[in-house]
């Protein structure tokens, strides 16, 4: 079954456009929903998750529509790869019934595994550095495991290179001083200009 979902964040603004796209893309089903793109809860796409089953494909018009930031896209399409559903984005390059689709869609999950990986080694050698100090174990003062996770992606993202410093931000939510923050945090060399864009904030 293919299965349509719809956002917007705000009431004034229309669904028509996506949903139209939707059932043009031959959709059974299209859900709506109105929520702002930082907003945690989305009972409709939850509940969408839920039902879906396997050799179901869920229909997009933005990979946007879908994750709050690139950390819950890639929760998101981890999610449909446990499940063997499939994932088109209308105006992404992204749709599993094409080998680049598939192509992808498995960077996705490549990626998720690289995130959940350098988590643990990088848990594993602060422990380690920690205990050798001794120090008891825990998660750096000042920053929550949401942060942290973000900051593993996009140590893994800027040291990719072929993405720019200000799409990064985006995609992961936060500013660009917070980014170089999350980098120098993860030792990451951001080198001079980079230092002076932190303070200028470009």
């Amino acid at each position: 079954m293919k299965i349509g979902y719809a956002r917007v964040s705000t009431k004034e603004q229309s669904l028509s456009m996506q949903v139209d796209a939707l059932k043009k893309a031959g959709c059974d089903q299209v859900h709506e929903e109105i929520a702002s793109g930082a907003k945690t809860s989305r009972p409709v796409l939850e509940e969408i998750m839920r039902n879906l089953r396997e050799g179901d494909t869920l229909i997009i018009w933005k990979l946007d529509r879908l994750g709050r930031n690139l950390a819950h896209l890639i929760h998101l399409t981890t999610k449909l790869i446990e499940k063997k559903v499939g994932l088109i984005s209308l105006n992404d390059p992204i749709d599993t019934s094409t080998a680049q689709g598939r192509m992808v869609f498995g960077i996705f999950a490549s990626l998720a595994e690289f995130e959940r990986e350098l988590i643990r080694e990088r848990t594993q050698a602060g422990l380690t550095s920690a205990r050798a100090r001794g120090r008891k174990g825990g998660r750096p003062k000042g920053m929550t495991q949401a942060a942290i996770e973000k900051a593993t992606i996009a140590e893994a993202l800027y040291i990719n290179g072929s993405i720019p410093v200000k799409k990064i931000a985006e995609q992961l939510g936060i500013s660009k001083t917070t980014l170089y923050s999350y980098l120098r945090y993860r030792n990451v060399d951001i080198g001079v200009m980079a230092s002076e864009a932190v303070l200028i904030d470009i």
